[in-house]
């Protein structure tokens, strides 16, 4: 099975952005001319996490409330105490989301649903430079 391997990069502002990688995603679709398969796509980092949602306002807005709510940005962790840090709720929530997703290819098309899209979330407290791996597999 043939492995086509492409990088999209961000700059991202942190404290829950999040970054549509739908048509970065599908152009290293193109690049591979792939048809059928799978496409992987993931992000490395212990702070941010790759999923399918619909990227629209409100949508960005309830998943940053309800993770608020989940793991608040403020409290008494572990891993700020022993590291003298302040993002432990961001690697909470990025190991919560994920750093991947698998998603089906068919006639060289993502097998995302109408409002489906794939981003990339960026929880860490400050902006970073983010790296996604997307990989084909057909």
């Amino acid at each position: 099975m043939p492995v086509h391997t492409g990088q999209l990069r961000f700059s991202t502002q942190g404290d829950g952005d999040v970054i549509d990688l739908t048509d970065g995603v599908l152009e290293v679709v193109r690049s591979a001319g792939a048809e059928q398969g799978l496409v992987s796509v993931f992000v490395p980092g212990s702070t941010a996490a790759v999923t399918t949602m619909e990227h629209e306002p409100g949508g960005i807005h309830d998943l940053r409330e309800t993770l608020d709510r989940l793991v608040p940005p403020r409290g008494e962790y572990e891993h700020n105490r022993l590291n003298n840090d302040t993002n432990s709720h961001a690697h909470i929530r990025a190991a919560i989301v994920g750093p991947s997703e698998t998603i089906p290819l068919r006639d060289g098309r993502l097998g995302t649903g109408t409002w489906q899209q794939v981003v990339l979330v960026d929880f860490d407290d400050r902006s970073r430079q983010r790296t996604v791996v997307v990989q084909v597999l057909s």
